[in-house]
């Protein structure tokens, strides 16, 4: 097993390959749970061997903190692409919170869950999930909340941007992600999302617009 640690690959094939094996890992983890999962069914339900599943990870931690960090860079990537010139501030923020909400209860429920059940004896993945995640959303919202300060379109003082927009985001989740992730109700439809969100915004909007 040595040599095939030491393994060199292309950086074409060492992607595709990676990729194969994060798609493999995330199938396991969502039938079987993190602790239930095993290496050897994820390298079977990757289509490689267990050699090669250990040059690219060593352990199952650090599968799982991969597949954490793609999905927040997905996020991340997509659903908080703000544009610091738009400057309707309520469209921008309905559409944020609209599309946060509804990937967060049908795309991240089992992820957050997981994360959640191991963060007390692996304490490095609850903080590189929140690190990779929401931290970053939470970062990209307050710069547009600034930009929106320095366009003297929103009254916010400029020291507490990151607070109010966590709380805008934990607004938009309440009534929406927060039941899925108990399992006290299954994902909501995306008028009940639309309206959740509607609401926050409004909110937000009395509290520091200025028009």
């Amino acid at each position: 097993m040595s040599d095939v640690l030491t393994m060199e690959l292309p950086p074409e094939a060492d992607s595709a390959k990676r990729r194969q094996i994060i798609e493999g890992a995330r199938t396991v983890f969502l039938a079987h749970g993190f602790d239930a999962a095993s290496m050897g069914e994820i390298a079977r339900k990757a289509g490689v061997s267990k050699g090669t599943l250990y040059v690219y990870f060593k352990n199952k931690e650090e599968l799982f903190e991969a597949i954490a960090e793609q999905q927040c860079h997905f996020q991340a990537e997509r659903v908080f692409a703000l544009d610091p010139a738009d400057h309707d501030v309520a469209a921008a923020l309905g559409k944020l919170g609209s599309a946060f909400a509804h990937y967060l209860c049908y795309r991240s429920t089992s992820p957050i869950r997981t994360v959640i059940a191991i963060a007390d004896r692996m304490p490095e993945v609850g903080r590189q999930f929140y690190e990779s995640g929401p931290a970053v959303g939470i970062a990209k919202l307050s710069a547009y909340l600034r930009s929106q300060v320095e366009a003297g379109v929103l009254a916010i003082d400029v020291a507490d941007c990151d607070i109010v927009a966590g709380q805008f985001l934990e607004s938009c989740l309440a009534a929406t992600f927060k039941p899925v992730l108990f399992n006290f109700a299954p994902p909501p439809p995306q008028e009940r999302i639309d309206r959740v969100v509607g609401i926050a915004v409004r909110a937000f909007m009395k509290a520091y617009g200025k028009n």
